[in-house]
């Protein structure tokens, strides 16, 4: 795929210098000289099994290990992390020698700006957020024109004429979901009611309670909405689960085709379909730009003109309508149709 360039524990400040000390005067970059021990890859909270953002991170780090023999470490974050949290996560990773070091989840953003100054022989690269820095990759996407078509589907395939929205965390990222989703929506027909609602108002828990995602689904089946997009990581799968005990509803996945999720293998049923980005491909291109001796950096994004993001067709619900959903695509492909990254409110 082309690229184009545009853009856990807390340790104490004793431990933060004993771990220093252990160098005996060496500077962090000098701990670099080590010999590379593969890639490190910091997780977004949910962890790899999150069915959706995190695991599709995880399966581009696998096909690097498969396809270039290199070895993989894999840490996850917790709920309600500190930015020095964060820090210490990726500082472990460089520190002991893996290269190049990825963030996965914008909650990486500060912290990768900030440790990659302190290793500038490692690579870095984060995913949903532009970091600054001559060795860091920061990796976006086009959310927002992904979910437009989502919400073509979604119009075209309801038959309450309700559809609605769940976000995780109510966020300029996840409302760039929102924002192309309801874009969408009302393109195809603006007579719908669209119900959009998110699980936290800033609290990263939101991509990790599933409970509070099939909680509010719920409600929204209750008030006779029979099409739910939730944009919200492993939180998603309470919604899906949910959605799936109602006859004739339809779930719309995020991040990974959530139809082909074996944990999500019982529902696949009611999904239909899933706003797929392809971090996994994202996370493969840097690690094969830093065994090649050519690391990426800068900001490079994966748009829907690029196939970076798109809509999934496993399962074939969306069989019958995929000539408007194609149409839909050429049009923002070709620039004819602007989609907005904000919502209208």
């Amino acid at each position: 795929m082309r690229r184009v360039s545009k853009l856990a524990a807390v340790v104490s400040a004793t431990a933060a210098l004993a771990l220093t000390a252990t160098a005996c005067g060496e500077s962090s970059t000098e701990s670099n000289d080590k010999k590379d021990k593969g890639v490190g890859l910091a997780f977004d909270v949910g962890g790899r099994d999150d069915h959706s953002f995190n695991e599709s991170a995880a399966r581009g780090a696998d096909k690097a290990k498969k396809d270039l023999g290199v070895k993989v470490e894999m840490l996850t974050a917790g709920n309600n992390e500190t930015e020095e949290d964060r820090e210490q996560r990726l500082t472990s990773l460089a520190q002991d020698g893996y290269n190049p070091v990825i963030g996965v989840g914008f909650s990486y953003g500060k912290s990768i700006e900030k440790v990659a100054k302190e290793f500038p022989d490692t690579t870095f690269a984060v995913v949903d957020s532009v970091s600054k820095g001559k060795n860091v990759d920061s990796i976006v996407f086009s959310e927002h024109e992904g979910s437009y078509l989502a919400g073509v589907a979604a119009a075209l395939k309801t038959k309450s004429k309700k559809v609605g929205f769940i976000g995780g965390v109510n966020n300029a990222l996840i409302q760039k979901f929102e924002a192309g989703f309801a874009q969408g929506v009302k393109d195809t027909d603006p007579k719908l009611k669209l119900t959009s609602e998110y699980l936290y108002p800033t609290n990263d828990k939101g991509f990790n309670d599933p409970a509070a995602a099939k909680e509010k689904a719920k409600g929204m089946l209750d008030r006779g909405i029979d099409v739910i997009y939730s944009a919200a990581g492993q939180s998603g799968a309470g919604s899906i689960e949910a959605i799936s005990k109602k006859k004739g509803a339809w779930a719309i996945g995020v991040d990974s085709d959530q139809y082909q999720q074996p944990g999500l293998t019982k529902y696949k049923d009611s999904i239909l379909t899933s706003v797929v980005k392809n971090v996994d491909v994202a996370v493969y291109d840097l690690i094969k730009s830093v065994e090649d001796g050519k690391p990426l950096s800068g900001t490079n994004a994966y748009t829907l003109k690029e196939n970076g993001v798109s809509l999934a067709t496993s399962g074939g619900f969306i069989d019958d309508i995929k000539p408007k959903i194609d149409a839909a695509k050429k049009k923002i492909a070709s620039g004819e149709v602007k989609v907005s990254e904000t919502p209208k409110k």
